[in-house]
């Protein structure tokens, strides 16, 4: 065992013990508490707490990496992501706050006055939730792979169990306080190595300055063409104008009908305090993601500087590299047999780095201090594990309190729903361990897939339900069947090589747009359907009229 080793257990398991200290101080034994945490959580805790459930596996791990790889194009998932939290904070979550309700489909159901459409919201919250978690289930397991030197999917069997804990122990209260801390340790995780990596690249220790006050990405694009690889800074590269659009378009709006983002407003006293929440995590969050494209600038230079034009015999001699390979997440390949390794496109290419490894193969790369490099694999744990344990309760008060309590069991005890609540989140982590073993994409592409279910289900009917008060029951519930339905089936046909085992995909595109994307068209379709639908039929009733009214008008604070 080398010194790398040594610190991250050391440092995991330092950090996973705070993470268990406040999860058994904040042990909860009632619904109000597992749910919304008594509505008690103070403001800038509860930023740091949605900046940590938001900043998931895909922002820590998995996005430099695909910035990396896609240069200028991988601006999508800094635009999308960013934009959409401002749309959010501004314009979905103050309304919800005000109503008062538990969960998403507990104020669709509610302002719809259906049992039907709480269902239907209920079910999208479940796939959106799944295929987040999925994500998040793969990060956790690339990190334990590497670490531990398993397997992904042994990786991914001990992830389950620690993201079962946290969420089955705490409810909402204990996830809340475990991620104020997890945001510490992820942040300082990520910004310690990249100040680090821009000293010794650049001689600028601050990397926004660095990456614009230096010539290191145009030394990148000139060495990317030099190889045979698409310039860094040149875009449309690897997606169209149209598919750029899309994409943004649905990271922007499935962020502002993400669950368990939402529910978060939910967890404070009052609707200033929740607009005061947003702001606080939008700051926490920009520390993070002013900082994401220099990070991507400057590993992908240093690791073509590392790997590139090396003799098999140097490589092998690297701890780092074979320790990676281990993983099955770096694989060298002399194909003409040169005794050389190139990078390069298609069948020249002769190292395959896998885009979720950049993040936290960085600091190997640089040679920074093994406390570094343990330092990263805690935050990627960190960040990995605050969303999951977000999106876990999500889908546990889905099944327990809008399905089974609101519409099976309306007089079921605290004591039942709390167990049905628990043996959800085992059910969900079981299946999301399935999908983080097989997942349809690398860890950022697995997230935007459910950003497009959020996009196509949910966003559109609360946006509806709270600034159409025309809108009823049969336009909002036809709309999220149609959007979700659409959505679901183009991904399935996009990706069933991946997920359904064909030999390719059944179709590669809708008119243009790919998998990521098409969660637009999805919400467009929702939107159709619900407002024609709801004009077609009896309006809401007058009560539900001036309620949507109310829920507009601001409170005195």
């Amino acid at each position: 065992m080398d010194k790398v080793e040594i610190y991250t257990i050391v440092i995991v398991v330092l950090t996973f013990g705070m993470y268990i200290f406040v999860g058994i101080k904040s042990k909860v034994s009632d619904t109000k508490t597992f749910f919304v945490a008594n509505r008690g959580i103070p403001t800038v805790a509860n930023g740091a707490a949605i900046a940590a459930d938001w900043m998931s596996a895909a922002s820590f791990i998995s996005m430099a990496g695909l910035i990396s790889f896609l240069g200028y194009d991988g601006s999508i998932y800094l635009m999308g992501w960013t934009g959409g939290f401002v749309l959010l904070t501004l314009l979905i979550a103050p309304y919800l706050r005000k109503y008062g309700k538990f969960t998403i489909p507990d104020f669709i159901g509610d302002r719809y006055q259906s049992d039907a459409t709480r269902a239907v919201a209920a079910i999208a919250t479940i796939f959106i939730s799944l295929t987040y978690v999925a994500g998040q289930m793969r990060g956790i397991g690339i990190v334990f792979s590497r670490f531990l030197q398993v397997d992904i999917k042994t990786g991914v069997f001990v992830g389950m169990g620690i993201v079962a804990f946290f969420a089955v122990l705490g409810g909402m209260k204990g996830i809340t306080w475990t991620q104020v801390v997890q945001f510490g340790v992820l942040i300082i995780a990520f910004l310690i190595p990249v100040f680090a990596l821009s000293k010794k690249l650049t001689g600028i220790p601050i990397p926004q300055i660095a990456l614009t006050a230096t010539d290191i990405t145009e030394k990148l694009s000139s060495i990317q063409v030099d190889l045979g690889l698409k310039e860094y800074l040149m875009p449309f590269q690897h997606y169209s104008k149209l598919n750029m659009f899309m994409m943004t378009a649905a990271l922007m709006l499935g962020t502002a009908g993400l669950p368990h983002v939402i529910i978060r407003f939910y967890t404070v006293k009052t609707v200033k305090a929740a607009r005061w929440s947003g702001v606080w995590a939008l700051l926490f969050i920009a520390m993070l993601y002013t900082t994401a494209p220099a990070l991507g600038a400057f590993a992908k230079y240093n690791l073509i500087n590392s790997l590139n034009g090396k003799s098999v015999e140097e490589l092998e001699k690297i701890s780092w590299v074979q320790k990676w390979k281990n993983t099955g997440l770096l694989t060298l390949t002399d194909k003409n047999s040169d005794g050389t390794l190139n990078m390069g496109t298609g069948d020249t290419n002769e190292i395959i780095v896998d885009k979720d490894i950049i993040v936290l193969s960085t600091p190997e790369v640089a040679n920074l201090s093994p406390f570094i490099i343990a330092l990263v694999a805690a935050g990627g744990l960190a960040a990995a594990l605050s969303t999951a344990a977000g999106l876990l309760l999500a889908m546990s008060s889905a099944v327990s309190h809008d399905i089974y309590y609101m519409i099976f069991r309306k007089d079921a005890n605290e004591k039942e729903r709390m167990l049905v609540a628990r043996l959800a989140i085992l059910a969900a982590v079981a299946a999301a361990g399935y999908f983080g073993i097989n997942p349809p994409g690398f860890v950022g592409e697995v997230v935007a897939l459910a950003f497009g279910l959020a996009a196509a289900s949910i966003f559109p009917s609360i946006l509806m339900g709270i600034f159409d008060k025309k809108m009823n029951k049969k336009g909002a519930t036809s709309g999220i069947i149609a959007g979700l339905g659409f959505t679901l089936i183009m991904i399935l046909l996009m990706k069933s090589n991946i997920i359904l085992g064909t030999v390719k995909p059944v179709i590669d595109n809708f008119a243009g747009i790919n998998a990521q994307g098409i969660g637009v068209i999805g919400m467009l379709l929702n939107i159709s359907v619900s407002l024609t639908v709801s004009r077609l039929t009896e309006a809401p009733p007058e009560n539900i009229q001036k309620l949507v009214e109310d829920i507009r008008i601001p409170v005195k604070i």
